[in-house]
């Protein structure tokens, strides 16, 4: 029964669970920075991006088993985390420079 897991299952879930997290999180935010009327949109858009985000994690997460180990995931999910977030911080620093 142990080995119905096989150990890198583990890896690759706490990578879509933490780094997952991380990238919908970017994602919805550069939504909510290059969507239309930008971050200072005066209608209702913030509560579609608020209910949009957990699908984006849950798209995230289950494609994190695809990755061929643990350790693929963890660099390509940290890799696109870290893309994600120089670009929503450079929208930050360009929109509203």
């Amino acid at each position: 029964m142990a080995n119905d897991i096989r150990p890198d299952w583990w890896a690759k879930t706490s990578a879509g669970l933490f780094l997952g997290f991380g990238l919908a999180m970017a994602l919805v935010g550069l939504l909510a920075y290059l969507g239309p009327g930008g971050i200072t949109a005066p209608d209702g858009r913030f509560t579609t991006l608020r209910f949009l985000m957990p699908f984006a994690w849950i798209g995230v997460f289950s494609l994190c088993y695809l990755f061929r180990s643990g350790l693929a995931a963890w660099l390509w999910l940290g890799g696109a985390n870290l893309i994600a977030f120089a670009a929503l911080f450079a929208c930050r620093f360009w929109l509203f420079a």
